[in-house]
């Protein structure tokens, strides 16, 4: 396997004085889609905080292609290839599809380059293409998750850091939108780091998953061994 694009060492991040994670490790390799999951309270959200620059790490480092960004700010983390799609609705409901992706690229001043990336995104999610025009508040949420996808595709990262790319879809939308990320992955090689709450879908749409216990490393693993681990169903899957 190829050198990891990003690693997380032995990181210990929080508020203040009080660590949430407490010597997490985990790495992402190109093409592939990681998903880290685990009880409310274990600490997943801080991972991506930790990585963004949201909350500051006390000790162990995080490496991005290459390079340190331990405690990097997050514009400098956008530009080193890594970009988010938020747990919460973040579209701006104001805006119309088109706008909305513009405002993915932002940090670029070359509008054909910026044409270029939304005529991609519309190759890549023809229902945003048929929508263009349309103010996203009005769309559906999982239309409104699959604009967030594009948005966060515009500049071309390295990895995308999806948080609960499920959150508050049906189970139909939801599986859509898994779906969605596979094809990517498949079609494109996108390299994907997500939490999930939904644990089993998030382990069936990944390679490999990391499972969080109280800010700690509990088991990691392939996706399908994780999936079929007595222990990790118990506990974390609902199964016996």
């Amino acid at each position: 396997m190829s050198a990891p694009l990003l690693t997380v060492d032995d990181v210990y991040a929080g508020y203040q004085d009080f660590d949430i994670l407490k010597g997490v490790s985990l790495v992402v390799h190109p093409g592939e889609i990681v998903c880290v999951i685990g009880p409310n309270g274990a600490g997943k959200s801080t991972v991506f905080k930790a990585i963004y620059g949201f909350v500051s790490v006390r000790l162990g480092t995080v490496h991005f292609d290459g390079h340190e960004i331990t405690n990097a700010r997050p514009q400098d983390v956008l530009s080193a290839g890594i970009s988010i799609v938020p747990q919460l609705r973040s579209v701006f409901p104001q805006m119309t599809v088109m706008e909305n992706l513009e405002m993915g690229m932002y940090l670029e001043d070359d509008q054909s380059r910026i044409h270029q990336r939304i005529q991609y995104i519309f190759e890549l999610f023809p229902r945003l293409a048929e929508r263009r025009s349309q103010m996203a508040g009005t769309m559906s949420g999982g239309e409104q998750r699959m604009l967030e996808i594009g948005r966060a595709l515009m500049l071309e990262p390295k990895i995308v850091m999806m948080d609960e790319p499920s959150a508050g879809l049906s189970p139909l939308i939801t599986r859509m939108i898994f779906e969605n990320i596979r094809r990517l992955n498949s079609e494109i090689g996108l390299t994907v780091l997500m939490i999930e709450q939904n644990a089993r879908q998030g382990l069936e749409a990944s390679h490999r998953g990391y499972v969080l216990e109280l800010g700690r490393n509990a088991y990691e693993g392939e996706a399908q061994a994780l999936l079929d681990n007595r222990d990790v169903r118990r506990a974390f899957l609902g199964g016996h």
